[in-house]
């Protein structure tokens, strides 16, 4: 007698499989057998079909516990337990594009045989690659591999009134089919153990779930991982954004704050001043609205506890050169290590831009002042007063341990446009801002336009109208939606009545009969530049020039870095003059080195240099390893969330704001009965990052999912791979993958 076993999914056509074998031996004369067991009736479910040959009557009605041969309909079922009972000698007939060899180990010793049953069968228009009709085509494989000719496929076939493309496909694969002899030993594997008695009406069990392996069911299972949520990947600082919201999220101000100071020493000032690239990044902008981030660091920075500072440990002492946000982040980080850190900064104070180019309505001095009062605290000793040039580096070198450079970006970027002959005053918006912080101008009465489209500009031109200008206009030579200014910034200047004349390049400033005039160009947008913004290109229209009177014109065209101070490799010259040779690692970071603009980027810049120096200096490799993929829209299931608005903090009125100094921006509101910050960290999807919400849990229709410790298991050996888990996952760490 020979038995075979077929394993398959419903729907492949397994079970006239089994026909069509048996019908080829039928018609050779043989006594037959074939039947079907059904794990469920449903496409994809998993099946076993057996076909028994003789050339006596066959009066054995069970199923084939000890085969002659296998055939696998599906490549997903290919694994060493269909060996079970296979008698030695016998074939394994597969459905897989892999040759023979590639399951050398699987079935080391064993007779195979390979076809890509599906290609042939999806070619044909036998099915569908999702559900392929593959019988006749592995009917032609197994009479390739156990010696039946084409026309006993052939005469099986017509029997079963089978012609066209199963007749086609059964040809192809008799030709196509691999057949080899594997080395090595065959793997034994015992048959399954017949089932245990039945469970009686007081037996424990009865009544309960049925414990049922399913695992052969499965076309896929579901897996688990960590994505970078959006904002985390959007911070320039390097924050643990998702983190620092979450636990705002549970009311936890101090754990918050914990968790920011754990990258930057400034969430007070950048809960402030930042653009916000991760609101930009937050997935929750196509839902409703993004998590207002920037209030929620700036609400942290404000209501928690900051964590006691560390103190110095360590005998190497390093210098730090200048105290703006990039040089405040490497001191900062520095010290957490435990080096004793020296800061050098040329003003009076310390703070850099954030002092003297952000005005207070934006960033109040005492904000400024404890953030950089906490830095101090973890033993940084402050030396202000001290410009730092080449002569001085050369000497820094020889004392410390290391130096870090981090003095920002020096010089402004000027225009040519005359009007220094006419009387008329020209400025730099950063040295405006600079000399209002020291209550040096007055502008009551004075008509002033503000040149360019940053923040600068933006600060500028509000500032002026709180100083009593009676006009005040921006001039811009692209469109607002180029402008790099942050947008809310833009609208408060226009609601204080900060004119913006968009398209419009300054072309000369002079005095005509009535005053002094700045003559602008009109402009309009062309392909775009090296910076991926629409180039302006000049109107050519006839009224495309037309004049604005002016008493003050301040330029804010952007600033670079003044990288004099830098040596050149280990030897630092004064122009020609060699001074001598650097005596530590120089390290540059922030603004200085990178020219992104931004305090944040600056944080960022300057822990990374810390990060540098510590491992130049012992080793240790601080940096994290690279982020897993982004969690983009596409993995978050929205539908399982309620549109909420978003919270926005308190602003005074405009007619207030532009007669004083006051902060603009008031914060959300801190009140103990809504918990307003709380409420708007819940809005957070938590993307790609798993908060044990237990929705995969709950909606698991076999149970096999379970909590572990501060995670979950899948009990593989039950799963079917039905997926509901990772649909139901809101966050996208459920994932399904193909077995």
């Amino acid at each position: 007698m020979i038995e075979f076993t077929i394993y398959g999914r419903g729907g492949q056509g397994g079970v006239t499989l089994a026909k069509l074998i048996a019908t080829a031996y039928f018609l050779r004369g043989k006594y037959v057998q074939a039947f079907g067991v059904y794990a469920a009736e449903r496409s994809g479910a998993p099946l076993q079909a057996y076909v028994r040959v003789d050339d006596e009557e066959i009066t054995n009605h069970n199923q084939v516990r000890a085969p002659d041969h296998i055939i696998v309909l599906d490549r997903t079922l290919i694994a060493p337990k269909v060996l079970a009972g296979l008698k030695p000698g016998g074939w394994l007939v597969l459905n897989t594009p892999e040759p023979p060899e590639a399951f050398a180990e699987t079935f080391a010793g064993r007779s195979v045989a390979t076809i890509d049953a599906t290609g042939v069968a999806v070619a044909n228009g036998l099915g569908t690659r999702a559900v392929p009709i593959v019988n006749t085509t592995m009917l032609g494989a197994v009479a390739r591999a156990l010696g039946l000719t084409l026309e006993d496929v052939d005469a099986a076939l017509a029997a079963v009134k089978f012609g066209g493309a199963n007749r086609i496909s059964a040809h192809q694969a008799f030709e196509k089919a691999i057949t080899a002899t594997l080395p090595g030993v065959p793997q034994q594997v015992s048959a399954a153990p017949p089932s245990g008695p039945a469970a009686g009406l007081l037996d424990e069990s009865t009544g309960g779930m049925p414990r049922i392996q399913t695992g052969s069911w499965a076309t896929q299972q579901p897996d688990r991982r960590q994505l970078t949520p959006p904002c985390n990947h959007g911070c320039p600082a390097g924050n643990n954004v998702r983190g620092f919201v979450e636990a705002l999220g549970r009311d936890d101000a101090d754990a918050s704050l914990a968790i920011l100071l754990r990258t930057s020493p400034l969430p007070g000032v950048c809960g402030r001043v930042c653009p916000a690239p991760c609101m930009d990044a937050c997935n929750r902008r196509l839902f409703d609205e993004a998590v207002n981030i920037r209030e929620l660091e700036r609400y942290a920075a404000d209501h928690g506890s900051e964590p006691e500072p560390t103190r110095p440990w360590r005998r190497e002492h390093l210098a730090v050169v200048g105290s703006g946000p990039a040089g405040l982040s490497a001191a900062y980080h520095l010290a957490r290590l435990g080096y004793p850190v020296t800061l050098f900064e040329k003003d009076s104070e310390l703070g850099g831009v954030m002092r003297t180019g952000i005005p207070e309505y934006r960033l109040p001095r005492d904000v400024l002042g404890r953030e950089i009062n906490y830095i101090l605290r973890h033993g940084v000793e402050a030396r202000t007063g001290q410009t730092i040039r080449r002569a001085e580096l050369l000497r820094l070198t020889h004392e410390f341990a290391a130096v870090f450079i981090g003095t920002g970006l020096q010089n402004a970027q000027t225009l040519n446009i005359g009007g220094a002959d006419a009387g008329i005053q020209v400025e730099q918006g950063i040295d405006f801002l600079d000399r209002v912080r020291s209550g040096k101008v007055r502008l009551s009465g004075e008509r002033i336009v503000v040149i360019g489209g940053g923040n600068t500009a933006i600060d500028a031109a509000r500032t002026a109208r709180r100083l009593g200008a009676r006009e005040v206009r921006i001039v811009y030579r692209r469109a607002r939606a180029q402008m790099p200014a942050i947008a809310e910034e833009i609208d408060e200047a226009l609601e204080e009545h900060v004119r913006l004349d968009e398209l419009v390049s300054p072309v000369r400033l002079q005095r005509d009969g009535c005053g002094p005039v700045l003559t602008c160009q009109r402009m309009k947008l062309g392909e775009p530049d090296a910076s991926g913004r629409p180039r302006p290109v000049p109107d050519t229209s006839e009224d495309a020039q037309f004049d604005v009177p002016c008493d003050r014109v301040i330029l804010a065209l952007g600033q670079s870095s003044d990288t004099s101070i830098l040596p050149e490799g280990s030897e630092i010259y004064e122009g020609k003059s060699l001074l001598g040779l650097s005596g530590c690692p120089i390290f540059a970071g922030g603004d200085l080195a990178t020219n992104e603009g931004t305090v944040t980027a600056a944080i960022g810049s300057g822990r990374a240099g810390a990060w540098h120096t510590h491992r130049t200096l012992t080793g240790e490799d601080l940096f994290p390893p690279p982020d897993e993929p982004v969690a983009g829209p596409e993995v978050i299931h929205t539908q399982v969330f309620s549109r909420a608005p978003r919270r926005r903090g308190e602003l005074l009125p405009a007619l207030e704001r532009v007669h004083t100094f006051a902060e603009v921006r008031q914060g959300l509101s801190d009140d103990p009965t809504e918990h307003p910050a709380a409420a708007e960290a819940q809005r957070c999807f938590s993307c790609g990052v798993c908060n044990f919400c237990d929705r995969c849990l709950h909606h698991c229709p076999e149970g096999i999912l379970l909590r572990e410790g501060d995670g979950y298991r899948f009990d593989y050996g039950f799963c079917k791979g039905c997926g509901i888990c990772a649909s139901v996952c809101p966050r996208g760490v459920i994932y399904m993958s193909e077995l």
